[in-house]
């Protein structure tokens, strides 16, 4: 499983107008924002997923380490048969989501106790707000560093935020992209298909062509990759500057 690295990204996401709290379970390392602290609900419903998903990788832990897509398991739990589907949409192994749903999932729940939330796992962002927000890339080595954001304007509808990157932090990558963010409606698919779009990018002249094997998974609904002093974006992207 991994390790806890120091997240210095989470004070770059927008965040005035909420609570902000952390809560921790083993791995699981969410920074969360909600109308109000929420931290005992927040612990119970990571508890519930983690729970659930353990137990799964128990029994099947080929689902551990497998880099391409599994078949579908109706008998597994819904967290479970979200990371496969996301996986099967990409081509890339189920714990690529893994992130992304744990995030979507409690997000989800805590929607029952808050009009709005945000939750943050490892750079994997669930967000419904009824007010715009900016989420900003952090792009490890690129000279671009952190001076970029996307806005986020779906007032009352979940809408993800996930990035991978080949030279930063302690997600599985194959390629070199500094950022590879993906902007969906889930974040169990926004993560799988970051971590596959990212693959693709092995040098600069890789960029446009990671970005149209990233246009033809379905629910993506935008892309942005940076690589060095060059970026590439598709779609429902709105860069925003930042200060």
């Amino acid at each position: 499983m991994k390790t806890y690295e120091h997240r210095t990204y989470r004070s770059l996401v927008s965040h005035k107008k909420l609570a902000s709290f952390r809560v921790v379970v083993k791995e699981t390392d969410l920074l969360v924002r909600a109308d109000r602290p929420l931290e005992t609900e927040t612990r119970n419903f990571i508890l519930r997923h983690r729970i659930l998903l353990e137990r799964y990788l128990e029994q099947h832990p080929e689902f551990v380490h497998r880099m391409i897509p599994l078949p579908q398991d109706q008998m597994a739990s819904p967290i479970v048969r979200t990371m496969i589907s996301a996986s099967q949409k990409t081509g890339v192994g189920p714990m690529a989501a893994v992130a992304g749903a744990i995030a979507e999932y409690v997000g989800r729940d805590l929607l029952a106790h808050s009009k709005d939330v945000i939750v943050e796992n490892g750079g994997d962002i669930f967000i419904r707000t009824g007010f715009p927000l900016v989420a900003a890339i952090f792009a490890g080595k690129s000279p671009m560093g952190s001076k970029l954001g996307v806005r986020i304007d779906s007032p009352g509808r979940p809408v993800a935020v996930c990035t991978s990157s080949g030279t930063l932090g302690h997600s599985l990558s194959l390629g070199r992209a500094d950022a590879a963010v993906v902007i969906s409606e889930s974040a169990a698919l926004a993560d799988a298909a970051a971590t596959a779009i990212g693959n693709e990018v092995s040098g600069k002249q890789d960029i446009e062509p990671a970005i149209e094997f990233g246009k033809r998974i379905e629910g993506v609904l935008g892309i942005v990759v940076i690589l060095d002093n060059e970026i590439g974006f598709w779609g429902n992207v709105e860069l925003v500057r930042l200060s």
